[in-house]
Protein backbone atom coordinates (compact mmCIF):
# COMPACT_ATOMS: atom_id res chain seq x y z
CA UNK A 1 0.00 0.00 0.00
CA UNK A 2 1.35 3.15 -1.42
CA UNK A 3 1.44 6.33 1.44
CA UNK A 4 -1.13 8.32 -0.49
CA UNK A 5 -3.41 5.54 -0.58
CA UNK A 6 -2.62 5.01 3.07
CA UNK A 7 -3.30 8.79 4.19
CA UNK A 8 -6.27 8.84 1.95
CA UNK A 9 -7.93 5.66 3.52
CA UNK A 10 -7.17 7.57 7.00
CA UNK A 11 -9.22 10.20 6.24
CA UNK A 12 -12.56 8.69 4.36
CA UNK A 13 -12.77 6.46 7.54
CA UNK A 14 -14.35 8.84 9.87
CA UNK A 15 -16.82 9.74 6.65
CA UNK A 16 -18.63 6.05 6.36
CA UNK A 17 -20.64 6.92 9.75
CA UNK A 18 -21.47 10.04 8.54
CA UNK A 19 -22.96 9.21 5.34
CA UNK A 20 -24.62 6.58 6.60
CA UNK A 21 -26.16 8.81 9.55
CA UNK A 22 -26.69 11.35 6.47
CA UNK A 23 -28.43 8.45 4.07
CA UNK A 24 -30.79 7.69 7.65
CA UNK A 25 -31.62 11.38 8.17
CA UNK A 26 -33.26 11.81 4.95
CA UNK A 27 -34.16 8.32 3.70
CA UNK A 28 -35.38 6.60 7.21
CA UNK A 29 -33.42 4.04 9.24
CA UNK A 30 -32.71 0.90 7.13
CA UNK A 31 -34.79 -1.23 8.87
CA UNK A 32 -38.15 1.04 8.35
CA UNK A 33 -37.05 2.20 4.68
CA UNK A 34 -39.03 0.20 2.72
CA UNK A 35 -41.42 2.63 1.69
CA UNK A 36 -39.03 5.04 1.40
CA UNK A 37 -36.71 3.43 -0.99
CA UNK A 38 -38.59 3.27 -3.78
CA UNK A 39 -38.71 7.54 -3.82
CA UNK A 40 -35.37 7.75 -3.94
CA UNK A 41 -33.08 7.31 -7.00
CA UNK A 42 -29.06 7.18 -7.14
CA UNK A 43 -29.54 11.31 -8.57
CA UNK A 44 -31.19 12.25 -5.45
CA UNK A 45 -28.76 10.51 -3.32
CA UNK A 46 -25.76 11.89 -5.46
CA UNK A 47 -27.05 15.15 -4.48
CA UNK A 48 -26.68 14.69 -0.95
CA UNK A 49 -22.87 13.62 -1.26
CA UNK A 50 -20.91 16.24 -3.85
CA UNK A 51 -17.53 14.61 -4.70
CA UNK A 52 -18.19 11.16 -2.06
CA UNK A 53 -20.29 9.28 -4.62
CA UNK A 54 -18.46 5.81 -4.48
CA UNK A 55 -18.13 6.00 -0.88
CA UNK A 56 -22.30 6.33 -0.88
CA UNK A 57 -22.36 3.65 -3.36
CA UNK A 58 -19.91 1.70 -1.29
CA UNK A 59 -22.86 2.40 1.67
CA UNK A 60 -25.67 1.19 -0.43
CA UNK A 61 -23.64 -1.57 -1.62
CA UNK A 62 -23.45 -2.82 1.99
CA UNK A 63 -27.00 -1.80 2.58
CA UNK A 64 -27.55 -4.33 -0.54
CA UNK A 65 -25.71 -7.19 1.18
CA UNK A 66 -27.40 -6.77 4.17
CA UNK A 67 -30.87 -6.56 3.18
CA UNK A 68 -30.34 -9.95 0.87
CA UNK A 69 -28.74 -11.38 3.91
CA UNK A 70 -31.59 -10.20 5.78
CA UNK A 71 -34.82 -11.36 3.87
CA UNK A 72 -32.60 -14.51 2.68
CA UNK A 73 -32.48 -15.97 6.63
CA UNK A 74 -35.06 -14.32 8.57
CA UNK A 75 -37.95 -13.42 6.35
CA UNK A 76 -40.94 -15.67 5.78
CA UNK A 77 -42.35 -14.83 1.98
CA UNK A 78 -38.64 -13.90 0.72
CA UNK A 79 -40.31 -11.68 -2.18
CA UNK A 80 -36.70 -9.62 -1.85
CA UNK A 81 -38.51 -6.46 -3.27
CA UNK A 82 -35.94 -4.12 -2.52
CA UNK A 83 -33.01 -6.12 -4.13
CA UNK A 84 -33.59 -4.25 -7.85
CA UNK A 85 -33.78 -0.71 -6.42
CA UNK A 86 -31.13 -1.14 -4.03
CA UNK A 87 -28.84 -2.38 -6.65
CA UNK A 88 -29.81 0.31 -9.12
CA UNK A 89 -29.47 3.08 -7.02
CA UNK A 90 -25.66 1.66 -6.40
CA UNK A 91 -24.81 1.31 -9.91
CA UNK A 92 -25.82 4.36 -10.40
CA UNK A 93 -23.75 6.32 -7.86
CA UNK A 94 -20.90 4.34 -8.97
CA UNK A 95 -21.61 2.96 -12.97
CA UNK A 96 -18.06 1.30 -12.81
CA UNK A 97 -18.61 -0.42 -9.17
CA UNK A 98 -18.54 -4.03 -10.73
CA UNK A 99 -18.90 -6.51 -7.88
CA UNK A 100 -22.67 -4.73 -7.43
CA UNK A 101 -23.39 -6.20 -11.50
CA UNK A 102 -21.84 -9.50 -10.14
CA UNK A 103 -23.28 -10.13 -6.96
CA UNK A 104 -26.46 -8.55 -7.77
CA UNK A 105 -26.86 -11.15 -10.79
CA UNK A 106 -26.25 -13.82 -8.51
CA UNK A 107 -28.87 -12.42 -5.89
CA UNK A 108 -31.74 -12.06 -8.58
CA UNK A 109 -31.04 -14.93 -10.60
CA UNK A 110 -31.07 -17.79 -8.33
CA UNK A 111 -34.11 -19.61 -7.65
CA UNK A 112 -36.10 -19.46 -4.22
CA UNK A 113 -35.21 -20.28 -1.26
CA UNK A 114 -31.76 -19.01 -2.17
CA UNK A 115 -32.49 -16.08 -3.99
CA UNK A 116 -34.85 -13.61 -5.95
CA UNK A 117 -35.87 -15.85 -8.82
CA UNK A 118 -36.44 -12.92 -11.00
CA UNK A 119 -33.45 -14.20 -13.32
CA UNK A 120 -34.21 -11.70 -16.29
CA UNK A 121 -33.80 -9.09 -13.99
CA UNK A 122 -30.10 -10.30 -13.07
CA UNK A 123 -29.41 -10.55 -17.17
CA UNK A 124 -30.95 -6.95 -16.98
CA UNK A 125 -28.56 -5.90 -14.04
CA UNK A 126 -25.44 -7.68 -15.90
CA UNK A 127 -26.93 -5.86 -19.48
CA UNK A 128 -26.20 -2.39 -17.25
CA UNK A 129 -22.94 -3.82 -16.34
CA UNK A 130 -21.18 -4.32 -19.57
CA UNK A 131 -22.77 -0.85 -21.40
CA UNK A 132 -21.20 1.21 -18.15
CA UNK A 133 -17.47 -0.84 -17.61
CA UNK A 134 -17.59 -1.81 -21.68
CA UNK A 135 -14.23 -3.67 -20.79
CA UNK A 136 -14.84 -6.01 -18.42
CA UNK A 137 -14.42 -9.44 -20.17
CA UNK A 138 -15.99 -10.88 -16.90
CA UNK A 139 -18.86 -9.01 -16.70
CA UNK A 140 -19.48 -10.28 -20.47
CA UNK A 141 -18.56 -13.56 -19.43
CA UNK A 142 -20.91 -13.71 -16.80
CA UNK A 143 -23.74 -12.47 -18.81
CA UNK A 144 -23.41 -15.35 -21.56
CA UNK A 145 -22.91 -17.93 -18.07
CA UNK A 146 -26.37 -16.47 -17.11
CA UNK A 147 -28.04 -16.10 -20.31
CA UNK A 148 -27.37 -20.06 -20.29
CA UNK A 149 -27.68 -21.31 -17.32
CA UNK A 150 -30.64 -19.47 -15.82
CA UNK A 151 -32.32 -18.73 -19.53
CA UNK A 152 -31.31 -21.69 -21.47
CA UNK A 153 -30.35 -19.81 -24.22
CA UNK A 154 -27.32 -21.41 -25.47
CA UNK A 155 -27.44 -19.04 -28.74
CA UNK A 156 -27.54 -15.91 -26.90
CA UNK A 157 -24.82 -17.18 -24.66
CA UNK A 158 -22.60 -18.10 -27.35
CA UNK A 159 -22.90 -14.70 -28.99
CA UNK A 160 -21.85 -12.71 -25.64
CA UNK A 161 -19.07 -15.49 -25.26
CA UNK A 162 -17.63 -14.70 -27.97
CA UNK A 163 -17.48 -10.56 -27.48
CA UNK A 164 -16.44 -11.49 -23.63
CA UNK A 165 -13.37 -13.04 -26.08
CA UNK A 166 -12.22 -9.76 -27.73
CA UNK A 167 -12.09 -8.01 -25.15
CA UNK A 168 -8.07 -7.38 -23.60
CA UNK A 169 -7.28 -10.28 -20.88
CA UNK A 170 -10.26 -12.49 -21.63
CA UNK A 171 -9.69 -16.39 -20.98
CA UNK A 172 -8.32 -18.18 -23.95
CA UNK A 173 -11.41 -20.91 -23.60
CA UNK A 174 -14.46 -18.73 -24.08
CA UNK A 175 -14.94 -19.06 -27.58
CA UNK A 176 -14.01 -22.89 -27.64
CA UNK A 177 -17.02 -22.81 -24.57
CA UNK A 178 -19.15 -20.54 -27.34
CA UNK A 179 -18.56 -22.91 -29.92
CA UNK A 180 -19.44 -26.00 -27.77
CA UNK A 181 -22.75 -24.21 -27.16
CA UNK A 182 -23.68 -23.69 -30.63
CA UNK A 183 -22.46 -27.54 -31.50
CA UNK A 184 -24.50 -29.07 -28.36
CA UNK A 185 -27.25 -26.17 -27.61
CA UNK A 186 -25.94 -27.02 -23.96
CA UNK A 187 -25.58 -29.77 -21.58
CA UNK A 188 -24.23 -30.43 -18.23
CA UNK A 189 -21.21 -29.99 -18.50
CA UNK A 190 -21.13 -27.19 -20.29
CA UNK A 191 -22.67 -26.24 -16.73
CA UNK A 192 -20.08 -27.37 -15.07
CA UNK A 193 -17.46 -25.85 -17.34
CA UNK A 194 -19.00 -22.53 -16.23
CA UNK A 195 -19.30 -22.93 -12.67
CA UNK A 196 -15.57 -24.42 -12.19
CA UNK A 197 -14.42 -21.17 -14.11
CA UNK A 198 -16.62 -19.23 -11.58
CA UNK A 199 -15.30 -20.87 -8.75
CA UNK A 200 -12.10 -20.76 -10.11
CA UNK A 201 -11.88 -16.79 -10.86
CA UNK A 202 -13.84 -15.58 -7.68
CA UNK A 203 -11.86 -15.13 -4.38
CA UNK A 204 -13.24 -15.90 -0.72
CA UNK A 205 -17.00 -14.80 -0.41
CA UNK A 206 -20.20 -14.70 -1.66
CA UNK A 207 -19.43 -15.55 -4.92
CA UNK A 208 -16.72 -18.40 -4.56
CA UNK A 209 -19.12 -19.97 -2.42
CA UNK A 210 -22.07 -19.73 -4.84
CA UNK A 211 -20.52 -21.63 -7.53
CA UNK A 212 -19.13 -24.41 -4.87
CA UNK A 213 -23.01 -24.76 -4.16
CA UNK A 214 -23.92 -24.87 -7.79
CA UNK A 215 -20.87 -27.59 -8.25
CA UNK A 216 -22.32 -29.98 -5.27
CA UNK A 217 -25.82 -29.74 -7.15
CA UNK A 218 -24.35 -30.41 -10.17
CA UNK A 219 -22.51 -33.45 -8.88
CA UNK A 220 -26.17 -34.68 -6.75
CA UNK A 221 -28.29 -34.31 -9.93
CA UNK A 222 -25.25 -36.43 -12.05
CA UNK A 223 -25.11 -39.01 -9.01
CA UNK A 224 -28.88 -39.37 -9.17
CA UNK A 225 -29.16 -39.80 -13.18
CA UNK A 226 -26.02 -42.52 -12.42
CA UNK A 227 -28.43 -44.39 -10.05
CA UNK A 228 -31.22 -44.20 -12.77
CA UNK A 229 -29.48 -45.82 -15.62
CA UNK A 230 -28.35 -48.43 -13.14
CA UNK A 231 -32.18 -49.20 -12.29
CA UNK A 232 -32.49 -49.71 -15.39
CA UNK A 233 -29.80 -51.61 -16.58
CA UNK A 234 -30.79 -53.94 -12.92
CA UNK A 235 -34.55 -54.30 -14.43
CA UNK A 236 -33.08 -55.38 -17.97
CA UNK A 237 -30.86 -58.04 -16.51
CA UNK A 238 -33.28 -59.65 -13.67
CA UNK A 239 -36.77 -58.79 -15.34
CA UNK A 240 -37.51 -56.31 -12.08
CA UNK A 241 -36.66 -52.84 -10.65
CA UNK A 242 -35.14 -52.67 -7.12
CA UNK A 243 -37.53 -52.40 -4.64
CA UNK A 244 -34.88 -50.06 -2.93
CA UNK A 245 -31.46 -48.56 -4.08
CA UNK A 246 -30.00 -50.20 -1.24
CA UNK A 247 -30.30 -53.30 -3.38
CA UNK A 248 -27.97 -51.99 -5.96
CA UNK A 249 -25.29 -52.19 -3.39
CA UNK A 250 -25.65 -55.78 -2.65
CA UNK A 251 -25.65 -56.02 -6.18
CA UNK A 252 -22.30 -54.41 -6.39
CA UNK A 253 -23.41 -52.19 -9.14
CA UNK A 254 -23.10 -49.04 -7.40
CA UNK A 255 -20.10 -48.32 -4.38
CA UNK A 256 -20.99 -44.59 -3.61
CA UNK A 257 -23.10 -42.54 -1.63
CA UNK A 258 -26.85 -43.07 -1.88
CA UNK A 259 -27.25 -39.80 -0.40
CA UNK A 260 -26.63 -35.56 -2.11
CA UNK A 261 -24.01 -33.80 -1.58
CA UNK A 262 -26.12 -32.40 1.55
CA UNK A 263 -26.49 -35.91 3.24
CA UNK A 264 -30.10 -36.08 2.18
CA UNK A 265 -31.03 -39.74 0.97
CA UNK A 266 -32.25 -39.52 -2.95
CA UNK A 267 -35.80 -39.92 -3.57
CA UNK A 268 -36.35 -43.26 -5.48
CA UNK A 269 -39.40 -43.89 -7.37
CA UNK A 270 -39.82 -47.63 -7.96
CA UNK A 271 -42.93 -47.64 -10.10
CA UNK A 272 -40.64 -45.31 -12.93
CA UNK A 273 -37.19 -46.29 -11.76
CA UNK A 274 -36.46 -42.94 -11.52
CA UNK A 275 -33.97 -41.59 -9.27
CA UNK A 276 -33.65 -37.80 -8.48
CA UNK A 277 -32.57 -35.34 -5.47
CA UNK A 278 -35.38 -34.80 -2.77
CA UNK A 279 -37.82 -31.75 -2.72
CA UNK A 280 -36.46 -31.09 0.65
CA UNK A 281 -33.17 -30.94 0.06
CA UNK A 282 -30.71 -27.96 -0.21
CA UNK A 283 -29.53 -29.72 -3.30
CA UNK A 284 -32.88 -29.89 -4.99
CA UNK A 285 -33.63 -27.30 -7.87
CA UNK A 286 -36.49 -27.28 -10.48
CA UNK A 287 -35.41 -28.44 -14.01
Amino acid sequence: MTRSLAVLLLLLVPVVPWSQRRIDEHAGAYRAQEEVLYLWSGEQVRRLFPGFEALAADVYWLRTVQYFGGERLFSGDRRFELLRPLIEITTALDPRLEIAYRYGAVFLCEPPPSGAGRPREGIEVLEEGTRNVPGSWRLRQDLGFFRFLYLHDARGAAAELEKAATLPGAAFWLRTLAADLLAKGGDLEASRRMWQQMYDQAEEGILRTHAEEQLSILDSREAAERLTVLVADVEQRRGRRPEQLEELRRLGVWLGSLEDRAGVPFSYDVSTGKVSVARDSPMWRPQ
